[in-house]
């Protein structure tokens, strides 16, 4: 318990210092075509809660971790691990979270625990006791709408609105959209461990051509005319995650057409 308190001090300024510069959505996903039109839900805690920024910094550091361990072999410290991250990724402050996080439980076990996470920012922050575990969680989605539901391309409100009775883990919201030319759109969102209750979230699509999409680069959504599919998954801890403590609660899925200019 003094640990943990210890860690909560000891991160809470340079946390809050990264979360503020960091703003924290869409940690995971094919684009930016799918955004919040409203804060995710979040549940206002009394207290400090560095869950989502840790998942967050693990979001975007884990992979470029794995790597940075695997190149070095034998690592001494947190401070050649976490100065090659900064270096990796030009960002100080994930230079800064990785050393304060690798200092709390050592190296060895810092090393331990992102090759156990194996990707899944979710189940790391919870090994490193920062974000709960609560497996008895529910969440039913009762709302999935597009609007306008048919109409040339431009941009969509999709509306989303999920129940839990138990309550739930800290989870992710994932909004997959199957398009016409089979290019795949999705996005993802972080939602706190909440209380029983409903919480709406709203989204907008934009569903238009992305003029600063590069061709070259990889292949570009067009939102050709026709049916589209869009499915909303609430779970618990990482959708699709394969490790502990993490669930599907619900998914949804509707649609909408986009009709010829």
């Amino acid at each position: 318990m003094q640990n943990t308190l210890f860690l909560l001090c000891l991160l809470a300024s340079p946390l809050a210092l990264y979360a503020s510069v960091r703003p924290y959505k869409n940690y995971r996903g094919s684009g930016t075509a799918i955004s919040t039109a409203t804060p995710v839900p979040q549940y206002q805690k009394v207290g400090l809660d560095l869950c989502p920024t840790c998942i967050q910094f693990t979001g975007e550091a884990i992979n470029e971790l794995l790597n940075i361990i695997l190149n070095l072999g034998v690592v001494g410290s947190c401070g050649k691990v976490c100065s090659a991250l900064e270096q990796k990724t030009g960002s100080q402050a994930l230079g800064l979270v990785c050393d304060l996080l690798c200092d709390y439980v050592g190296i060895e076990e810092f090393i331990k625990l992102i090759q156990k996470a194996d990707l899944d920012p979710f189940y790391f922050c919870e090994l490193i006791k920062i974000c709960p575990i609560f497996d008895t969680g529910d969440a039913t989605i009762t709302q999935l709408s597009v609007t306008p539901l048919s109409g040339p391309q431009g941009p969509k409100q999709i509306a989303v609105a999920y129940t839990s009775k138990n309550g739930t883990g800290t989870g992710e919201i994932i909004v997959g959209i199957q398009t016409v030319d089979g290019l795949p759109i999705e996005n993802g969102f972080v939602h706190d461990a909440q209380p029983a209750g409903t919480y709406p979230l709203s989204l907008t699509l934009k569903a238009e051509p992305d003029p600063n999409c590069d061709p070259s680069q990889g292949f570009c959504e067009q939102w050709l005319p026709g049916n589209y599919s869009v499915t909303v998954d609430v779970c618990n801890g990482e959708c699709g995650s394969a490790h502990p403590n993490s669930k599907v609660y619900d998914r949804k899925t509707t649609g909408f057409i986009i009709t010829e200019n």
